[in-house]
């Protein structure tokens, strides 16, 4: 007996298969690069990538046995306070004013899966449809995105080399109109490395105050400060801002955990609880074992952080020499984290082996094609005609990379 044909079901739907607010958001541009190079590694290509902000160091011993001596526990085992483990919350209270003079209650704070999900929520909590943030440029990739699936509008405010990247009060009312709800601040930054000074970090917190905006603060590089900088939290310096200021901040970048997803939000205690009561919803508490780790890791010492720092310091100053060095390119000395941000405008419209280098995505592909070597473009942070290289890997490698990438562009006519 036949079997009848059968075809697969039309749809004459006009409906998009996936929403127009998921299917808006643009992948991970340092994360997008992270995974070629590794691809092409795993290929057997040499490629050095300069990519993810990733901290080469392993997690320090005491935070890995906290974490083992956590999986055994059965309390591990089960669902936990959305909110985060009393005794994390309570941790990360009295590290906040340890380190930054900041002084808050456990109940002001909210344990995060990483310090992305912080973000998304902060965002979320406070903002309505068409509220606007202001955005200074060059941003981490990842801002926008959270703006905008929150609901909100990123306006950004560009500030370049000529300022070290650090936009002004006066660049930043320009922007300001009757829908400015937040006003997002990364300092130290992700990707340029900049560092605000007390006396900017409290013109801008009074500014804010004056006009009834919010802060973000993103404060996840506050141990990362070299020659002097100081990372000074926006409330610490202007209390008055507290009450509309949200502190982001994780174990991610200060303790080599980027895996382990643990971060944290700050803020008043209205806020956290519905950021909380989102949480619950979203993905209920962090991974306990994880969070166990987190505990060790704010409780403990910062010795192994010291360690960490003095070797991006070093690295710090080796990549800003070798960059510097290459003709066209224009490369201001970070002062925090563990990110260059250099200029390549002066290359844009020149000739390599071939190509007339249209942009500097299209110098990044060249420099992976070429080279081996994997560089952020600009455009991902939100200004052309730069590059981002992270400078958190092996010394080696680092000026292997650069040295490959600099006789590529020595090339160049």
């Amino acid at each position: 007996m036949a079997t009848p044909e059968t075809t697969a079901p039309t749809s004459t739907s006009p409906l998009p298969r996936v929403s127009r607010r998921i299917g808006g958001i643009a992948e991970s541009a340092t994360l997008a690069v992270d995974a070629k190079a590794k691809a092409l590694k795993a290929a057997g290509r040499p490629v050095i990538g300069f990519g993810a902000g990733e901290p080469d160091f392993p997690t320090p011993e005491k935070i890995v046995a906290a974490a083992q001596a956590a999986c055994a526990d059965p309390r591990n085992h089960r669902y936990t306070p959305a909110a985060g483990l009393p005794e994390l919350r309570e941790a990360i209270a009295a590290k906040t004013l340890r380190d930054s003079g900041y002084r808050v209650d456990a109940s002001q704070v909210l344990v995060t899966n990483g310090g992305k999900q912080a973000v998304y929520q902060a965002f979320a909590t406070v903002l309505d449809p068409g509220d606007e943030v202001l955005l200074p440029a060059p941003y981490w990739t990842t801002y926008p995105e959270a703006i905008t699936l929150a609901g909100g509008v990123p306006v950004q405010v560009t500030a370049d080399e000529s300022t070290d990247y650090l936009v002004t009060v006066e660049q930043l009312e320009a922007a300001r109109t009757d829908r400015s709800k937040v006003l997002l601040l990364c300092s130290p930054s992700n990707p340029t490395g900049s560092v605000h000074s007390r006396e900017q970090i409290v013109a801008i917190g009074e500014w804010a105050v004056e006009h009834g905006l919010w802060v973000i603060t993103d404060e996840i590089y506050e141990h990362l400060v070299y020659d002097g900088a100081e990372a000074v939290s926006l409330p610490a310096a202007v209390p008055a801002a507290a009450e509309r200021t949200i502190v982001l901040n994780g174990v991610a970048k200060t303790y080599a955990m980027t895996g382990w997803r643990v971060g944290w939000l700050i803020g008043p205690a209205d806020v956290v609880k519905a950021a909380a009561n989102l949480q619950s919803h979203l993905t209920s508490n962090v991974a306990n074992v994880s969070q166990r780790a987190a505990l060790e890791a704010v409780s403990g010492s910062l010795e192994a952080v010291h360690g960490m720092r003095a070797a991006f310091d070093r690295r710090r100053r080796t990549i800003v020499g070798l960059l510097s060095a290459i003709p066209g390119v224009e490369c201001p000395t970070p002062r925090g984290a563990f990110y260059a941000y250099p200029s390549v405008k002066a290359l844009i419209g020149k000739e390599l082996r071939g190509t007339v280098i249209g942009s500097s995505a299209e110098l990044a592909t060249l420099v992976l094609e070429h080279a081996e070597v994997a560089v952020v473009p600009g455009e991902a942070f939100g200004t052309p005609g730069y590059l981002r290289l992270s400078y958190a890997l092996g010394d080696d490698d680092l000026v292997t990379g650069v040295t490959r990438m600099a006789e590529l562009l020595g090339e160049i006519r």
